[in-house]
């Protein structure tokens, strides 16, 4: 994996432990919701699709960290929404890092010069911008003109900062070989961002715009045709090759939801952050009270085109570790 060898071999070591103790199914990193409304109305997001009641609502400090505990994940993922909405923000980052989890805060940026002096440079925190293509792209994947803008700036003074910086980029089927090669080499090469992840767009049953999400097949001729001629091997992403592999449709994986499970207002989400079948009151009883076997591709026809790294990472992730050949593939060109 393409991630600081401390958190890499953190990780490693706790998935090693998990095996020794037999578990079948564990975290790696817990999506964390505290909030659902956001400062921006994405035409493929389904997330601020709820009433205004539930919109309103900030989950308590002391509730999220307590699920993080319950998980037990080494890593987490702190979504939305947008968090820096949260009034208690920073507090819940640095509880978080006191217990030395790895925090991921997932941004659209717009609001990191008013709140960036809550937060301080760490090895287990780095900001995550939201970032799906070069300017016109972007702005207009927001719905809002001047986001990217605001968006590179803030990038730029967080690096400057010294902060770690990684982004999140969904591609749709207004996307082309090429806007991908644009987008990432931009951030690759001007913003030198620390790690990219990538994925196709989840069609959201509450999205806005239901025409834009891409097919399996769409899917891989779009990362097999901008990955093409040994690219994708300069681009810093925090992906493994396997799952890079997937995107190209060289492999194949089944979904594994529950590595990546989704804690929110209502609870722990089943099966995932991208899917709302009803929720458990802990994460244990989230692994013993859902039928993974209905989930996936081939399964479940809401799944039919999905390839969402939050499924099909961990898989990868998992798939790498076992097998010594991949893990040396990793670390090459990590």
């Amino acid at each position: 994996m393409a991630m600081p060898i401390r958190q890499s071999l953190r990780v490693g070591g706790y998935i090693l432990w998990q095996k020794l103790r037999r578990r079948a199914r564990f975290p790696l990193l817990v999506e964390l919701e505290p909030l659902f409304a956001c400062n921006l109305a994405c035409a493929g997001c389904g997330k601020i699709q709820h009433p205004a009641d539930v919109l309103k609502r900030r989950m308590p400090v002391e509730q999220a960290v307590a699920a993080v505990k319950d998980a037990g994940a080494p890593m987490v993922s702190i979504a939305g929404g947008e968090p820096l909405m949260h009034p208690q923000i920073g507090q819940l980052v640095r509880e978080l890092i006191a217990l030395k989890k790895y925090v991921f805060l997932c941004t659209n940026a717009l609001l990191i010069p008013k709140k960036i002096e809550q937060f301080e440079p760490s090895r287990y925190f780095a900001w995550t911008v939201h970032l799906d293509g070069l300017r016109e792209r972007h702005d207009a994947s927001v719905c809002k003109e001047g986001v990217f803008d605001e968006a590179v700036a803030a990038v730029r003074e967080c690096r400057r900062r010294g902060f770690r910086v990684t982004t999140n980029t969904t591609f749709f089927n207004t996307d082309s070989p090429q806007t991908v090669i644009d987008v990432l080499d931009f951030l690759n090469d001007d913003l030198r961002v620390d790690e990219m992840m990538i994925s196709p767009g989840y069609a959201y049953e509450k999205a806005p715009d239901q025409d834009c999400f891409l097919g399996v097949q769409e899917t891989r001729r779009l990362f097999r045709k901008a990955f093409a001629d040994g690219r994708r091997r300069r681009w810093r992403f925090n992906h493994t090759p396997l799952f890079l592999d997937f995107l190209e449709g060289k492999v194949d994986f089944p979904c594994t939801a529950w590595a990546i499970p989704s804690y929110s207002l209502h609870g722990w989400q089943r099966p995932c952050y991208l899917m709302a079948d009803g929720y458990a009151q802990t994460y244990q009883e989230l692994i013993d009270d859902t039928d993974w076997s209905s989930y996936g591709r081939g399964r479940d026809p809401r799944c039919a085109n999905c390839m969402a790294h939050c499924g099909y990472e961990p898989t990868a992730v998992l798939a790498t570790l076992g097998s010594l050949r991949q893990s040396l593939r990793a670390l090459r060109h990590g």
